[in-house]
């Protein structure tokens, strides 16, 4: 998870100049969605899908309560 969580952060603070945050996190669910589609184990890749899935509003207040 904190592997997946960095490259997400990574790719939000790429993303950051030319885009909002929320565009940013929307690309990098993206890309993650599309790492999904490589697990051939099913109850991994739904596991890897319900976090690519995650709402920007949901991710936010996950962030804040760190």
């Amino acid at each position: 998870m904190k592997a997946r969580s960095a490259l997400i952060a990574s790719l939000v603070v790429i993303s950051l100049p030319a885009c909002t945050t929320e565009r940013g996190y929307d690309t990098a669910q993206a890309y993650q969605r599309n790492q999904c589609g490589r697990i051939a184990d099913k109850a991994e890749f739904d596991r890897c899908m319900s976090g690519a899935n995650t709402p920007y509003d949901a991710y936010k207040r996950q962030q804040e309560k760190k």
